[in-house]
């Protein structure tokens, strides 16, 4: 079998101790590396002995640290609680490891939609109404132009489809739809109070 001990890692020890060839690593799953004995606990690239509950503690913190290292959502986060429960469950019935893992993506599913169910939605921020902006380019009928907003140049489009807006003129920001803003002319505006 060609398993990874992680005995480069380790210097000083001679290979010829072991029975596997530390350096034949194929990247593999880390359950399918494990393996059972007959009296229940793991046997972890073939020399490391521990009980499953202590690798589903160490499974589920590991997970929870990478929530810390590289936020996933959260998503990570209840992979690791997940993991967490099924050492807990492991405390009261002893299960076999392909249970295990199916038990462990159960809650990890079950976990990740309960807490993305709750987690507010994204949404785009709201332009203040009557925002002031300058045009740069003509605004064309039915077409886009680019305008000055908060010191960035916008994609923008002038909210009566019918209408030109020339360059260099002030308008008002109306609305946005993702990079687009909508816009009017000061000077309509102001004339129609």
């Amino acid at each position: 079998m060609n398993f990874c001990p992680l005995l480069p890692l380790i210097p000083f020890i001679p290979y010829s101790l072991f029975p596997i060839n530390p350096m034949s690593f194929h990247p593999q799953l880390l359950w399918l590396l494990a393996g059972t004995s007959s009296s229940g606990s793991f046997f972890l690239f073939g020399f490391v002995r521990f009980s499953p509950m202590i690798f589903w503690l160490i499974v589920g913190t590991m997970l929870c640290l990478v929530e810390l290292a590289v936020p996933t959502a959260f998503t990570a986060f209840m992979m690791g609680i997940a993991a967490l429960a099924v050492a807990m469950v492991l405390l009261v019935l002893p299960i076999p490891l392909a249970l295990q893992v199916i038990l462990w993506m159960g809650f990890s599913l079950a976990f990740v939609y309960a807490i993305h169910r709750f987690m507010p939605k994204h949404k785009n921020r709201a332009i203040a109404e009557s925002t002031e902006a300058k045009v740069l380019t003509e605004i064309l009928p039915g077409e886009i132009g680019r305008v000055i907003y908060e010191g960035n140049s916008w994609q923008a489009r002038c909210s009566d489809e019918k209408m030109a807006i020339a360059a260099n003129q002030k308008v008002y920001v109306v609305g946005r739809e993702g990079n687009t803003l909508f816009v009017m002319p000061i000077n309509l505006l102001s004339s129609d109070n």
